[in-house]
Protein backbone atom coordinates (compact mmCIF):
# COMPACT_ATOMS: atom_id res chain seq x y z
CA UNK A 1 0.00 0.00 0.00
CA UNK A 2 2.04 3.54 -0.97
CA UNK A 3 2.52 5.13 1.79
CA UNK A 4 0.34 9.05 2.03
CA UNK A 5 2.23 11.97 3.67
CA UNK A 6 0.56 15.16 4.55
CA UNK A 7 0.22 18.55 6.11
CA UNK A 8 -3.08 19.29 8.18
CA UNK A 9 -4.34 22.90 7.77
CA UNK A 10 -6.12 24.94 10.75
CA UNK A 11 -7.61 27.71 8.41
CA UNK A 12 -9.42 30.44 10.54
CA UNK A 13 -6.39 32.56 11.49
CA UNK A 14 -3.89 30.11 9.59
CA UNK A 15 -4.94 31.12 6.25
CA UNK A 16 -7.90 33.48 6.54
CA UNK A 17 -7.68 36.77 8.60
CA UNK A 18 -10.84 35.56 10.28
CA UNK A 19 -9.40 35.47 13.84
CA UNK A 20 -10.73 39.04 14.72
CA UNK A 21 -13.91 38.42 12.72
CA UNK A 22 -14.39 35.78 14.94
CA UNK A 23 -13.63 37.56 18.25
CA UNK A 24 -16.28 40.22 17.00
CA UNK A 25 -18.81 37.85 16.52
CA UNK A 26 -18.99 36.31 19.70
CA UNK A 27 -18.78 39.34 21.39
CA UNK A 28 -22.02 40.19 19.77
CA UNK A 29 -23.36 36.69 20.85
CA UNK A 30 -22.05 36.84 24.10
CA UNK A 31 -23.86 40.90 24.20
CA UNK A 32 -27.16 39.86 23.33
CA UNK A 33 -27.60 37.13 26.35
CA UNK A 34 -26.06 39.95 28.61
CA UNK A 35 -22.70 38.06 29.10
CA UNK A 36 -19.67 41.04 28.88
CA UNK A 37 -16.72 39.14 27.74
CA UNK A 38 -13.74 41.08 27.08
CA UNK A 39 -12.74 41.11 23.57
CA UNK A 40 -9.06 40.13 24.56
CA UNK A 41 -10.04 36.87 26.80
CA UNK A 42 -12.39 35.89 23.53
CA UNK A 43 -9.12 36.07 21.56
CA UNK A 44 -7.47 34.02 23.80
CA UNK A 45 -9.89 31.40 23.60
CA UNK A 46 -10.39 31.43 19.27
CA UNK A 47 -9.12 27.87 18.55
CA UNK A 48 -11.55 26.27 20.36
CA UNK A 49 -14.68 24.68 19.00
CA UNK A 50 -17.72 26.80 19.47
CA UNK A 51 -18.74 24.49 22.21
CA UNK A 52 -15.64 24.43 24.57
CA UNK A 53 -15.50 28.19 23.52
CA UNK A 54 -18.70 29.31 25.11
CA UNK A 55 -18.07 27.45 28.50
CA UNK A 56 -14.90 28.12 28.65
CA UNK A 57 -15.41 31.82 29.11
CA UNK A 58 -18.83 31.46 30.62
CA UNK A 59 -18.91 28.70 33.13
CA UNK A 60 -22.25 27.50 34.48
CA UNK A 61 -24.15 28.47 31.35
CA UNK A 62 -27.38 26.56 30.72
CA UNK A 63 -27.48 24.65 27.33
CA UNK A 64 -30.19 26.80 25.87
CA UNK A 65 -28.10 30.14 26.47
CA UNK A 66 -25.04 28.08 25.18
CA UNK A 67 -27.13 27.85 21.71
CA UNK A 68 -28.44 30.87 21.38
CA UNK A 69 -25.26 32.48 21.47
CA UNK A 70 -23.62 29.69 18.93
CA UNK A 71 -26.81 30.33 16.69
CA UNK A 72 -25.74 34.32 17.44
CA UNK A 73 -22.19 33.84 16.85
CA UNK A 74 -23.08 32.06 13.27
CA UNK A 75 -25.55 34.67 11.96
CA UNK A 76 -23.26 37.54 12.59
CA UNK A 77 -20.29 35.78 11.35
CA UNK A 78 -21.93 35.15 7.95
CA UNK A 79 -22.29 38.77 7.98
CA UNK A 80 -18.54 38.79 7.43
CA UNK A 81 -17.69 36.41 4.95
CA UNK A 82 -17.74 38.97 1.80
CA UNK A 83 -14.75 40.82 4.23
CA UNK A 84 -12.99 37.47 4.13
CA UNK A 85 -9.40 37.53 3.21
CA UNK A 86 -6.53 34.93 2.58
CA UNK A 87 -3.45 35.82 4.28
CA UNK A 88 -0.45 36.30 2.44
CA UNK A 89 0.48 33.27 0.66
CA UNK A 90 -1.72 30.97 1.77
CA UNK A 91 -3.14 29.83 -1.65
CA UNK A 92 0.28 29.61 -3.02
CA UNK A 93 1.55 27.61 0.34
CA UNK A 94 -0.85 24.88 -0.69
CA UNK A 95 -0.09 24.31 -4.29
CA UNK A 96 3.19 24.44 -2.85
CA UNK A 97 2.66 21.53 -0.02
CA UNK A 98 0.48 19.96 -2.87
CA UNK A 99 3.34 20.45 -6.03
CA UNK A 100 5.66 18.47 -4.04
CA UNK A 101 3.27 15.37 -3.56
CA UNK A 102 2.25 15.81 -0.37
CA UNK A 103 -1.76 15.97 0.84
CA UNK A 104 -2.96 19.03 1.77
CA UNK A 105 -6.07 18.30 3.97
CA UNK A 106 -8.31 21.27 6.04
CA UNK A 107 -8.73 20.18 9.48
CA UNK A 108 -11.22 22.93 10.14
CA UNK A 109 -13.81 22.54 12.52
CA UNK A 110 -15.66 25.39 11.33
CA UNK A 111 -19.23 25.00 10.00
CA UNK A 112 -19.49 23.67 6.29
CA UNK A 113 -21.26 27.13 5.20
CA UNK A 114 -18.49 28.90 7.13
CA UNK A 115 -15.81 26.11 5.50
CA UNK A 116 -17.26 27.18 1.97
CA UNK A 117 -16.45 30.79 2.13
CA UNK A 118 -13.04 30.28 4.02
CA UNK A 119 -12.29 28.26 1.05
CA UNK A 120 -13.62 30.81 -1.40
CA UNK A 121 -11.22 33.51 0.12
CA UNK A 122 -8.36 30.93 -0.07
CA UNK A 123 -8.81 30.40 -3.80
CA UNK A 124 -6.96 26.91 -3.69
CA UNK A 125 -9.40 23.84 -4.41
CA UNK A 126 -7.01 22.87 -7.08
CA UNK A 127 -4.57 21.82 -4.57
CA UNK A 128 -6.70 20.44 -1.61
CA UNK A 129 -6.93 17.00 -1.22
CA UNK A 130 -9.84 16.80 1.52
CA UNK A 131 -11.52 18.81 4.20
CA UNK A 132 -13.13 18.60 7.54
CA UNK A 133 -15.79 20.42 9.22
CA UNK A 134 -17.51 20.60 12.61
CA UNK A 135 -19.92 17.96 11.31
CA UNK A 136 -17.02 15.28 11.26
CA UNK A 137 -15.89 15.62 14.83
CA UNK A 138 -17.90 14.36 17.87
CA UNK A 139 -15.89 16.71 20.26
CA UNK A 140 -13.67 19.77 18.93
CA UNK A 141 -10.64 21.51 19.81
CA UNK A 142 -8.55 21.01 21.84
CA UNK A 143 -9.29 17.57 21.55
CA UNK A 144 -8.20 15.72 18.45
CA UNK A 145 -11.43 14.40 17.08
CA UNK A 146 -10.95 17.01 13.89
CA UNK A 147 -7.44 16.23 13.50
CA UNK A 148 -8.46 12.01 13.22
CA UNK A 149 -11.26 12.65 10.72
CA UNK A 150 -8.75 14.83 8.88
CA UNK A 151 -6.34 12.06 8.93
CA UNK A 152 -9.00 9.27 8.54
CA UNK A 153 -10.69 11.43 5.28
CA UNK A 154 -6.88 11.59 3.46
CA UNK A 155 -6.31 7.69 4.65
CA UNK A 156 -3.03 8.83 6.30
CA UNK A 157 -1.45 7.93 9.80
CA UNK A 158 -0.33 10.55 12.31
CA UNK A 159 3.68 9.46 12.01
CA UNK A 160 3.35 10.52 8.00
CA UNK A 161 1.55 14.36 9.15
CA UNK A 162 3.05 17.97 10.06
CA UNK A 163 -0.23 20.02 11.33
CA UNK A 164 -0.19 23.85 10.34
CA UNK A 165 -2.22 26.15 13.27
CA UNK A 166 -2.43 29.66 14.56
CA UNK A 167 -3.45 28.79 18.31
CA UNK A 168 -2.04 27.10 21.52
CA UNK A 169 -5.63 24.97 21.10
CA UNK A 170 -4.26 23.60 17.75
CA UNK A 171 -1.03 22.48 19.03
CA UNK A 172 -2.93 20.42 22.06
CA UNK A 173 -5.15 19.02 20.17
CA UNK A 174 -2.43 17.92 17.47
CA UNK A 175 -0.10 16.72 20.93
CA UNK A 176 -3.14 14.34 21.79
CA UNK A 177 -1.84 12.43 18.46
CA UNK A 178 1.85 12.88 18.20
CA UNK A 179 1.74 15.10 15.24
CA UNK A 180 3.68 17.71 15.25
CA UNK A 181 2.78 21.46 14.82
CA UNK A 182 4.39 24.37 12.21
CA UNK A 183 2.68 27.35 14.13
CA UNK A 184 2.26 30.71 12.18
CA UNK A 185 1.38 33.94 14.83
CA UNK A 186 -0.27 35.51 11.84
CA UNK A 187 -3.69 34.24 14.24
CA UNK A 188 -2.86 36.95 16.68
CA UNK A 189 -0.60 34.50 19.35
CA UNK A 190 2.88 35.49 19.90
CA UNK A 191 5.36 32.90 19.43
CA UNK A 192 6.44 32.60 22.97
CA UNK A 193 2.77 31.41 23.38
CA UNK A 194 3.01 29.37 20.98
CA UNK A 195 6.60 27.67 21.23
CA UNK A 196 5.22 27.62 25.22
CA UNK A 197 2.41 25.17 23.84
CA UNK A 198 4.80 22.78 22.14
CA UNK A 199 4.73 24.08 18.52
CA UNK A 200 7.95 23.13 16.78
CA UNK A 201 8.57 25.88 14.82
CA UNK A 202 7.08 29.42 14.81
CA UNK A 203 6.45 31.90 11.07
CA UNK A 204 4.70 34.92 10.77
CA UNK A 205 2.74 33.79 8.63
CA UNK A 206 1.75 31.69 5.22
CA UNK A 207 4.36 33.94 2.77
CA UNK A 208 7.33 33.00 5.32
CA UNK A 209 6.57 29.00 5.92
CA UNK A 210 6.55 29.64 2.09
CA UNK A 211 9.95 30.90 1.96
CA UNK A 212 11.00 28.40 4.16
CA UNK A 213 9.55 25.32 2.73
CA UNK A 214 12.65 23.88 2.15
CA UNK A 215 14.34 23.44 5.95
CA UNK A 216 10.75 23.70 7.19
CA UNK A 217 9.08 20.05 8.90
CA UNK A 218 7.17 20.36 5.81
CA UNK A 219 10.01 19.88 2.95
CA UNK A 220 11.50 17.69 5.73
CA UNK A 221 8.19 15.59 5.59
CA UNK A 222 8.29 15.81 1.51
CA UNK A 223 11.96 14.96 1.02
CA UNK A 224 10.95 11.68 2.96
Amino acid sequence: MTEIRGVLFDVDGTLVDSNYLHTVAWWQAFRRLDYDIPMADIHRAIGMGGDKLIGHLAEGIDPEQEEEIDASHGAVFSTFWPSLRAFDGAADLLRATSGRGLAVVLASSASAPDLDALRTAIDADDAITKATSSSDAAESKPAPDILQAALDAAGMAAEDAVFVGDSVWDIKSAAKLGIPTVALTCGGTSEAELRDAGAKEVFAGPRDLLEHFDDSLLGQLAAR
